[in-house]
């Protein structure tokens, strides 16, 4: 598994948007959104709304590494 940038278009909200994130960290959210019977888009969608002043693909790495803290 690369750790190269990949960039995603999803829509949150109704509204189009682009998210920069390695790898690892995609594959991790999948995983999650299976777990959690989640389209990875509708996953997204809720760490969105449950965000605060952190930018999108922060908000989302941070979740991923506080899921796999929880789950350790």
């Amino acid at each position: 598994m690369g750790s190269g940038i990949v960039k995603r278009s999803v829509s949150i909200a109704g509204h189009r948007t682009s998210i920069s994130l390695e790898e690892p960290f995609w594959q991790i959210l999948r995983e999650i959104a299976e777990r959690e019977k989640l389209s990875i888009q509708a996953l997204i969608g809720r760490i969105d709304a449950e965000r605060r002043e952190q930018n999108l693909s922060s908000a989302i790495r941070v979740f991923v590494l506080m899921d796999l803290r929880d789950r350790g």
